[in-house]
């Protein structure tokens, strides 16, 4: 298989794998515990913390491991929510953000909180004027999604918290498609919470990270002893959480030149495709765009469809399958692509263990399998 949806998930790095694979046996006791197997195992906790701080630029107390993305976005948002309620129950989000933020905020609505959604561009951007006309006085909490996950679109994130700072607003940012293809600093950024996944970046799945800046008060998700600063009980998994803190060593070790190499092969993909198909049509912005991701349209025809005609290529579709037929994402629809030209879209996603040959024969394989669909469909 050539694999090409990275932004769906990434392979364990096999630095990663050996990093779990050490502390798998020898760091058998409970880090809560004051003997030598129990120091052993928060030695690896703290230096793992300690790797996702520097890769972030944050301080180690501000780092609080979680279960993924997707509990991160929960914890960010119903703590603040739940914190914050007597001084506001206004949530700011874009209308391009994962299900792991939009759902949590219908959630809210349902216990007396009220959202609101800014639009996009074309290029599915958010535009700070429009996000500072749309904040008000009970805004509580601002969350916009640093790295769109289907089209790449970088966001205005630093632009866009001291904004909601002048509000008095918390700004929260999912940060999972990011961290580990683009620079991220969180203070730099001047954001008050940032999610992280680490099996987007080559890392395990099933752990990730809320970054908490200091001083920021949040409810707990769940109670019990104090486990995280207090902020997520419960003993810690010390095979992921020293995965993740592996994962953050290796990619700020080579993350220019990753992105550069990436953004390379992404371009020549985009080339060729284009240069095989005029019609396409890619989204995204141009320039602030991750660079490793290439959302491209095929006009007339269904993404599901190319992808039956290449199983041996993996990529995603720019839209799902319901009970009336195939319904184009929230984000191209945000973004005002037309619904045929949406129903045609593939996300190509590049990764680490991407060669140049992959790309050659990825292209190769995508093209046969659009003419293949054109030639069923007599176009």
């Amino acid at each position: 298989m050539i694999y090409l949806d990275y932004n769906a998930t990434t392979p364990l790095d096999p630095q990663v794998a050996a990093a779990m694979t050490d502390v798998m046996t020898r760091c058998y006791g409970n880090p809560s515990s004051n003997h030598a197997a129990g120091r052993a195992s928060r030695q690896a906790i703290d230096s793992a913390r300690a790797e996702v701080a520097r890769f972030l630029g944050a301080a180690p107390a501000e780092v609080v491991f979680t279960s993924g993305g997707t509990e991160a976005n929960n914890h960010a948002l119903m703590g603040a929510a739940w914190a914050r309620r007597d001084s506001g129950r206004h949530i700011l989000i874009s209308s391009v953000e994962h299900p792991a933020v939009t759902e949590v905020c219908r959630h809210l609505a349902t216990r007396g909180f009220e959202f609101s959604t800014l639009p996009v561009d074309h290029h599915g951007r958010v535009r700070p004027e429009q996000a500072a006309a749309a904040m008000r006085d009970d805004t509580s909490i601002v969350s916009v999604m640093l790295a769109n996950n289907e089209v790449g679109t970088l966001q205005p994130i630093a632009e866009l918290a001291a904004l909601a700072r002048e509000k008095g607003a918390l700004m929260h940012t999912d940060a999972a498609q990011a961290v580990g293809k683009i620079p991220v600093d969180f203070h730099a950024l001047g954001v008050d919470l940032l999610s992280v996944a680490g099996h987007k970046f080559y890392g395990p799945k099933g752990v990730g990270a809320l970054l908490i800046r200091d001083g920021v008060s949040l409810e707990n998700l769940m109670h019990g002893a104090g486990h995280e600063g207090g902020r997520r009980p419960g003993t810690e998994n010390i095979l992921e959480i020293v995965g993740l803190g592996a994962a953050c060593r290796l990619a700020r070790q080579d993350l220019a030149t990753e992105a550069e190499k990436l953004r390379g092969l992404r371009d020549q993909l985009q080339t060729e495709l284009l240069a095989a198909f005029p019609a396409a049509v890619v989204h995204g912005h141009p320039q602030q765009r991750l660079p490793n991701t290439l959302s491209i349209s095929f006009p007339g025809l269904v993404a599901d469809a190319i992808m039956a005609a290449m199983p041996d290529v993996a990529v995603s579709a720019g839209a799902a399958c319901h009970g009336g037929g195939p319904v184009a994402s929230r984000v191209l629809q945000a973004m005002g692509v037309d619904n045929e030209l949406a129903l045609g879209t593939l996300r190509i996603s590049l990764g680490r263990m991407t060669t140049e040959e992959e790309v050659r024969e990825g292209a190769a394989a995508i093209g046969t399998a659009i003419r293949t669909v054109q030639q069923r469909r007599g176009l």
